[in-house]
């Protein structure tokens, strides 16, 4: 009888398929017509909303109705909002008998401006410059006639939107809000400064009060911003804290706007910054740290005699430091004057608050080259406020936000008994 043998099994090379290029633009085309099918199915459910929606007013088609108050008037041509464009549809028409033109609810949903203003906001926010929108879509099939998603459709609906929030901004009452802090700083562009105010509330809760735009930080500009936050209801009769960059504008215009119910802190990291450019590189870092030694301490008489005895040390070699340091010194030392301690003092040492929210405008505004008039560049400042309004954290330190109170208060009764004193 005969031996079968197995054969033996063989390993088979690893098959391997390449597509090519043709390959590749049909599933770019079966992806295009699958966003083609989602559309028209889209289309297809808003006109079955719509026609119920005609039917409810209008009654069944073919029907007579003696007590119909509205008749069908065919289709016509319109748009309505899908994701950040607008695709065409045929809207069907209804007429009232007394009224003309009636306006179906779903056609009222589905044409909606709101979110696609809102993803108009939302991509300048992101970064995405005007010229570049249309690709940050989905790529619609042009059988749909896709539109307001060009570099001027877009340029024109941010230009409308921004001027709406800078309108709100201007003309938004504030008298509601317990301010006892406020933060004054510029934001340059070019030759133009836009003024913002930052008002901290008692619960440590941050408010943009309002933008001023000018030349420079002149005492004539800030004062007009002054002014305008009085018109629209910031109590001018409230002992409040000011802090300020240093700039004598800003200091000559709270003082005369507000006299003596104005307590001014010069932001410490300004004076530090201006000291040291007087000095020497090899200088820097002992003069820093003599700085942060002074300003770390609680008392605030202990804290003004070693600042006057850096002064002193600093008077033969290097006067300009010297008269720099001197220069508002008292002023940088209000904080601490007051009792304030903790994160509460480390964060109003400083107008690092509303520099953060400087930075987030600058952010905003990367993407523009151009700067236009003054109108301009506050509609971009107002939107980017806008923007940065709905991430504000409270101030850090908020907690001791009751200490500062009181320590106003009674800076306030202080200056009463003086007066009266003084009237005597």
């Amino acid at each position: 009888m005969k031996s079968y043998t197995k054969p033996a099994l063989r390993a088979m090379p690893a098959a391997q398929v390449q597509i090519s290029l043709p390959i590749q633009g049909v599933l770019r085309d079966v992806r295009h017509a699958f966003l083609g099918l989602c559309i028209e199915a889209v289309q297809r459910v808003l006109a079955a909303m719509m026609e119920a929606d005609r039917m409810t007013v209008c009654g069944p088609k073919g029907v007579p109705d003696a007590a119909r108050r509205a008749v069908r008037g065919g289709t016509t041509a319109s748009q309505v909002v899908l994701g950040g464009q607008r695709i065409a549809v045929r809207r069907p028409r209804a007429r009232s008998k007394s009224e003309g033109e009636l306006v179906l609810p779903s056609f009222a949903w589905a044409a909606c401006a709101d979110p696609l203003d809102a993803a108009t906001m939302a991509a300048i926010a992101a970064g995405v410059s005007t010229r570049r929108y249309a690709s940050t879509q989905q790529p619609v099939p042009l059988a749909h006639k896709p539109k307001a998603a060009s570099k001027s459709a877009v340029s024109r609906r941010f230009v409308q939107l921004s001027q709406e929030q800078l309108a709100q901004w201007l003309a938004r009452p504030i008298g509601e809000l317990d301010l006892p802090v406020v933060m004054i700083d510029g934001i340059h562009f070019r030759d133009r400064v836009i003024l913002l105010a930052l008002g901290i509330d008692a619960q440590g809760h941050k408010h943009v009060l309002g933008l001023r735009e000018g030349s420079t930080e002149a005492t004539r500009v800030v004062a007009s911003l002054l002014s305008e936050l009085i018109e629209r209801g910031l109590h001018a009769d409230r002992m409040r804290l000011w802090v300020i960059d240093g700039g004598k504008a800003l200091r000559k215009a709270i003082t005369q706007t507000f006299g003596g119910l104005a307590i001014v802190q010069r932001c410490q990291e300004h004076k530090r910054r201006n000291v040291v450019d007087h000095l020497p590189e090899d200088m820097h870092a002992s003069v820093k740290r003599a700085l942060k030694d002074a300003w770390s301490v609680a008392d605030a008489d202990l804290a003004r005699r070693q600042l006057s005895r850096l002064a002193s040390s600093l008077q033969a070699k290097h006067p300009g430091a010297a008269a720099s340091l001197r220069e508002g010194l008292e002023e940088t030392l209000t904080v601490q004057a007051l009792g304030i301690t903790g994160a509460l003092y480390r964060t109003l040492r400083t107008t690092n608050p509303i520099e953060n929210l400087n930075s987030s405008v600058a952010r905003y505004c990367r993407n523009v080259k151009r700067w236009g008039d003054g109108q301009m560049v506050l509609r971009w400042v107002a939107s980017s406020l806008s923007d940065a309004a709905s991430r504000m954290r409270k101030l850090r330190g908020c907690s001791q936000m009751r200490t500062l109170l009181k320590a106003l208060d009674g800076r306030r009764s202080d200056t009463s008994k003086g007066a009266s004193l003084k009237a005597a």
